[in-house]
């Protein structure tokens, strides 16, 4: 496909089989072939009409067999290829309406045939190369080579070279070449081409940061996650352009319409040219027939709504918002409830132990190095929080985590469990601590319950704040008309807190992962829900949904590879901001669908009864063809807009 450029050469990047970034400059439109034979095309047949005005009709005629020929070689071999293999295309539809319209002297038709589809395909590769602009544009953001520290000294290398576990320099005002963790330095980063924030993001070392942030401030050192060729922006384009491949159901409603459509109105076209050449003038009939096959071809259906979702998945990408298919983006539209996680998504994902009780006998200090020794294996955010409050951390052994419960193993010789109270309860008879517990759960603390050989003896309570856009994201999702409800494996005291200050009515607390996908089952009920999540333990509700979104900055593999839809930002404003996105494309693939069947349905009769010529059908389909792509790329805007 031809890609869609100006009067100025710009580049294009892709990423090539092995996953290396490949970029190639664009062909200036004067010097690419899929713009210039339509052009050419549409010059003979000009010239053909100027010349046969002029009284000049040899010429004229020689003159519309080269427009002619130019415009179908555009589409005539794809044509012929496909039918080779048993499929029945729109552009046959036109190679027989061509060839019939010539078998009976109608060169001039032929030839304004040929070059308004021809015209009308050139368009639409341009719109499509337009609407993957953009999602191409990201791979632009990896710089073209990288600096890393190597036994003492710098190198310059190509950043496609990068490996996993090297140490990445990164000066002021330069792009980070690849994902990594900060080893050492502080600075902000710019990361709104990738995540559409617009604020800086303070970083210090042990934070993560991804390829294509530009590092305002201050040197820093980077240690690679990823390679040059296969980190998060590599992984955005490759889902964006599956999510291309994978048409939503309005495409296959088009396609399901197209594709009885061409046999039928093959079949038509030759019921049309002997019934009638029985009853009438043959060569009148004929001629219907063909206009007929042209007046039904679904050429501007066959086109909409791919179009409109190659636009909108792209533009998706721009402001931080990955789509995965395009049936995810279509079931977008229509979601009316969505069930969010609470930790690390309506909340900070910074949690903070703020308070450590113990039994007699046991130190704040020891209790938490062995809590910190298993949670450091874990990937939930509260771990984080209770490994870094603590003095050291212990290696642990055996170690077993049961995702919406807590993890156990073995440190220092002793069986070490740390989880939920409700969860390690049932295996323990009361506590000292259970009052205190409470007490910390009523002030928004979540609690974590420390176990050493199956008794209690230490509860750690740890806060997260809530995000501060929550309770304005859920009041425009309101406005939305779309519901909330918030999940949670936490108690039904610290949630409900939060839920108060995010402004959310329905809470379903101290829920395990399988009692999340229940939860979800029973939402679906009343209509397509949309579940949000981060962590392992949100994988089966994210599946379970209608539409499963991860916050896939900060998000678990096991979150991410579950969901339709991945944030590579924080910012939860996102969320309404994508829906409205999401509407707005679905409204405008209707829009194309309604039209497309309206210009076949009232085509046909005119076709039938002679109203029409085929120059005229021809003129009105490509017409059509012309709105549809125009208004399919009103998908690709991303301001903001009102659902």
């Amino acid at each position: 496909m031809s890609s869609a450029c100006g009067c100025e050469d710009t580049r294009k990047a892709e990423v090539g089989e092995d996953g290396e970034i490949i970029e190639a400059a664009d062909t200036p439109w004067w010097r690419d072939l899929g713009i210039m034979i339509p052009v050419f095309s549409g010059i003979a047949f000009l010239a053909g009409l100027i010349a046969q005005w002029n009284g000049a009709d040899l010429p004229a005629t020689v003159l519309f067999w080269i427009g002619l020929l130019l415009g179908a070689s555009t589409f005539t071999p794809g044509a012929i290829r496909k039918l080779r293999t048993g499929k029945l295309s729109i552009s046959l539809l036109m190679t027989i309406s061509a060839i019939g319209a010539v078998i009976l002297g109608y060169v001039e038709e032929a030839a304004v045939l040929a070059f308004l589809y021809s015209i009308a395909e050139a368009l639409e590769d341009k719109a499509m190369d337009r609407a993957h602009d953009g999602l191409r544009a990201l791979l632009k953001l990896v710089p073209e080579t990288a600096t890393i520290r190597q036994g003492g000294e710098s190198l310059e290398i190509a950043a496609k070279d990068l490996s996993v576990g090297q140490t990445l320099l990164v000066r002021p005002g330069e792009r980070i070449a690849t994902d990594g963790v900060i080893t050492a330095g502080r600075s902000s980063l710019d990361t709104s081409a990738i995540t559409g924030e617009s604020i800086p993001v303070e970083v210090v070392p042990g934070d993560s940061v991804s390829a294509g942030a530009i590092n305002a401030n201050g040197v820093l050192e980077v240690e690679t996650t990823a390679a040059g060729t296969d980190n998060s922006l590599t992984t955005i384009v490759e889902l964006v352009e599956r999510a291309q491949a994978d048409k939503g159901d309005r495409a296959r409603l088009a396609d399901t319409i197209a594709r009885p459509l061409v046999p039928g109105v093959l079949v038509l076209s030759i019921l049309v040219a002997l019934i009638g050449s029985l009853l009438g003038d043959p060569e009148v009939w004929i001629t219907r027939a063909l206009v007929v096959l042209v007046a039904a071809s679904p050429c501007a259906l066959a086109i909409s709504v791919p179009l409109t979702v190659v636009s909108a998945v792209g533009a998706a990408s721009r402001f931080g918002v990955i789509i995965k298919s395009g049936a995810a983006f279509e079931r977008f539209g229509v979601i009316r409830h969505i069930a969010v996680d609470k930790t690390g998504t309506l909340t900070q994902n910074k949690p903070t132990v703020s308070e450590v009780l113990t039994v007699d006998g046991v130190a704040r200090e020891q209790a938490l190095s062995w809590a910190a020794a298993l949670e450091q294996h874990s990937t939930h955010p509260l771990a984080a929080a209770i490994v870094a409050a603590s003095p050291e951390t212990p290696s642990a052994q055996h170690v077993t985590e049961r995702p919406g419960h807590g993890i156990e193993g073995v440190v220092d010789g002793l069986s070490i469990a740390v989880g939920s109270p409700r969860w390690l309860e049932q295996a323990t008879p009361a506590s000292s601590l259970n009052s205190q517990i409470s007490a910390l759960e009523e002030q928004g603390m979540t609690v974590v319950i420390v176990h050493r050989n199956g008794s209690v003896v230490a509860a750690i309570g740890v806060r997260d704040e809530l995000r501060p856009e929550v309770p304005e994201v859920v009041s425009t999702l309101a406005d939305q008309g779309i519901g909330l409800t918030m999940l949670t494996g936490d108690n039904a005291r610290t949630a409900t807190a939060l839920a108060q200050q995010a402004g959310i009515d329905d809470v379903r607390a101290e829920l395990r992962p399988e009692g999340k996908a229940v939860v979800i089952g029973d939402l679906r009920s009343a209509g397509a829900v949309a579940m949000i999540g981060d962590g392992i333990n949100d994988a089966p509700a994210l599946a379970t949904a209608d539409l499963g979104v991860a916050m896939g900055a900060t998000g678990s593999d096991a979150a991410i590879e579950s969901a339709d839809v991945a944030f590579t930002g924080h910012d939860l404003r996102l969320l309404p901001r994508a829906f409205a996105h999401a509407r707005r494309g679905r409204h405008i693939m209707n829009q194309n669908i309604v039209l497309s069947l309206l210009i076949i349905a009232s085509l046909l009769p005119l076709a039938l009864f002679g109203v029409l010529n085929l120059a005229a059908v021809v003129l009105v389909h490509e017409v059509a063809e012309v709105i549809v792509i125009l208004n399919g790329l009103r998908a690709a805007r991303t301001r903001n807009v009102a659902a």
